[in-house]
């Protein structure tokens, strides 16, 4: 059962698929979005589909308080309409920080400016899966007693 995950953006859609077990996630080739979201959306419908994706996660960039802002709910009209389109199973996960965190992660590893461009949309995708796929696993229910008998 594999899984995709994007990061939404105005102008380039970052993309990251799982393993076939779920466990892992890998980024693809961003997507560079046209003028057209028919067309944007049939793309996403159709990699999903070549996938074999029963999910997809969607990061809903929440603000800092947790309130939805401007762009949180363009991604929600936009996560209906692409729901319209498949029939895998879409969720919305919380991406605050993801974009930053692809950066920091770039630029510890020095990667020169021009390719973090090219690489951020792809990595935050990959964090928003993992993330996902890691809540799959390890449910933040579970707790450890810390008063061992």
């Amino acid at each position: 059962m594999r899984i995709l995950g994007i990061d939404y953006g105005r102008r380039r859609i970052g993309l990251a698929v799982s393993d076939e077990a779920a466990f892992l996630a890998r980024p693809l080739d961003p997507y560079l979005r046209t003028r057209s979201l028919q067309k944007d959306l049939e793309h996403l419908a159709r990699v999903a589909h070549e996938f074999d994706a029963e999910t997809i996660v969607i990061g809903l960039p929440l603000n800092m308080d947790a309130t939805k802002g401007e762009m949180a709910l363009e991604v929600e009209g936009f996560t209906a309409q692409l729901q319209e389109l498949t029939s895998a199973r879409i969720v919305v996960s919380d991406e605050r920080l993801t974009s930053a965190e692809a950066e920091r992660v770039l630029l510890e590893g020095n990667v020169k400016r021009k390719d973090r461009k090219l690489l951020r949309d792809g990595l935050a995708a990959t964090l928003i899966l993992q993330g996902y796929l890691d809540s799959q696993r390890f449910p933040s229910e579970m707790t450890f007693d810390q008063h061992s008998d």
